[in-house]
Parts: structure tokens; C-alpha cells; sequence
């Protein structure tokens, strides 16, 4: 939370979007992989839209398309946006070293209206 001194409160940090669009020949096999390791950690919700991941003040989105996984990070500032970016990343990296798999987030922007959201709505 950022402190407003004009009032004294306390109001949300900007929510922050970023995408990475990992080439691959097997995405489902590296959303289920991530799904199940992570699943154990952190609360994983699948959806139509892709698995929802739910961290501390931010959540991720892992869906696999035709020969690319898209992974989508959220967060309130930048530091939840980081962490979301480093734990989804990081265990897709691992999971891909033998593929040579390579990842990069686009840089952290605040949603566009109009656009979809990043995460889907809860329903």
C-alpha cells in the first residue's frame, strides 16, 4: 500500500499487467507440469481461460496455445508483479532446460480498458 499523506490513508498500488508468449512444442505438457508442482505451494484454479494462479497480491495466468504457452502476471506494484514473473518463470525455466526453453516478461504496464482482463473473472 502506498501512504497518501494529503489524507492520510492508505490506497491501493497500481495493478500492473505482463506477458510471456514461451515457444514451444509442447505447452500443454510444460501448463500441466507447472500446474502440479505449483498446485502444491499455492492455490491453482483451472479455468477455460488457463490455469489462475494465486500469490500474496497478485495472481498469473498459464495458458497453452498452438505451439506457445502464454504466461500473464498481475500484481499490485511492482514487487507483487515480480514475485508472480520470478515463481511462474523460474519453475518453467527448470522444467524446460533440456528444450531450451527462454522466456521474456514484457515490460509491467497497467491494464488497457477495453482489453480482456488478465485474469478471468470469477464466476
Amino acid at each position: 500500500m502506498i501512504w497518501n499523506r494529503l489524507r492520510g490513508t492508505r490506497r491501493p498500488e497500481e495493478l500492473l499487467v505482463s506477458r510471456a508468449d514461451v515457444v514451444t512444442d509442447a505447452p500443454e505438457r510444460y501448463a500441466r507440469q507447472l500446474a502440479s508442482h505449483l498446485g502444491h505451494k499455492i492455490t491453482v484454479e483451472p479455468t477455460p481461460d488457463g490455469d489462475v494462479y494465486t500469490f500474496d497480491g497478485g495472481r498469473g495466468v498459464v495458458r497453452a496455445g498452438d505451439g506457445v504457452l502464454v504466461l500473464t502476471a498481475e500484481g499490485r506494484g511492482a514487487a507483487a508483479l515480480g514475485v508472480v514473473q520470478d515463481v511462474l518463470g523460474r519453475h518453467l525455466l527448470k522444467f524446460g532446460t533440456k528444450a531450451g526453453l527462454s522466456l521474456t516478461w514484457s515490460s509491467p504496464a497497467p491494464p488497457v480498458p477495453g482489453d480482456p482482463p488478465a485474469t478471468p473473472a470469477a464466476g
